[in-house]
């Protein structure tokens, strides 16, 4: 059974939604999940998307996703792409849909003249971080991620 790639599409949502709702769960996070499909369907298919979706597939099967965005890296001048969700459902795992995901996006990264391509684990998810390692992937430990989000995100946007 061969794994294939390809670009998310408007009648994907469901299954985007899907995976997103999985994720969250493996993570321990669903509580704090609010997208719903029409959000989703206006910020990656609208007007101006924000991101973009690639879809792992097995016998025309969704198995695993990649939700990816662009940034900027002001050192190098150039963009970057930077993997918000890697998931590949419990019953795909080691089938090659994560490989197989992140070749895909190591591709659009050269192909779009990126600098480079990130995204964050969490520091428990052993099988994940080992992963990552074994693809080449290292750690930036001199790096914290800040967040700002609710109460505090409205107070100084007001300020």
């Amino acid at each position: 059974m061969t794994v294939t790639i390809r670009n998310a599409e408007p009648q994907d949502i469901g299954l985007i939604h899907s995976f997103i709702l999985a994720l969250a769960e493996y993570e321990k996070l669903l509580h704090e999940v609010r997208a719903d499909r029409d959000v989703l369907a206006r910020h990656l298919f609208g007007a101006r998307p924000m991101a973009e979706v690639l879809i792992a597939e097995r016998d025309g099967t969704g198995i695993g996703f990649a939700l990816f965005f662009h940034n900027f890296s002001t050192f190098e001048g150039r963009p970057g792409i930077y993997l918000e969700d890697l998931f590949v459902t419990p019953d795909a795992r080691g089938s090659g849909a994560g490989k197989a995901l992140l070749a895909a996006l190591a591709r659009l990264t050269i192909e779009r003249d990126c600098a480079r391509l990130e995204w964050s684990v969490l520091d428990w998810n052993a099988p994940a971080i080992d992963f990552y390692r074994s693809i080449g992937a290292k750690p930036m430990e001199e790096w914290t991620i800040q967040r700002m989000d609710g109460d505090a995100l409205v107070a100084l946007a007001g300020a």
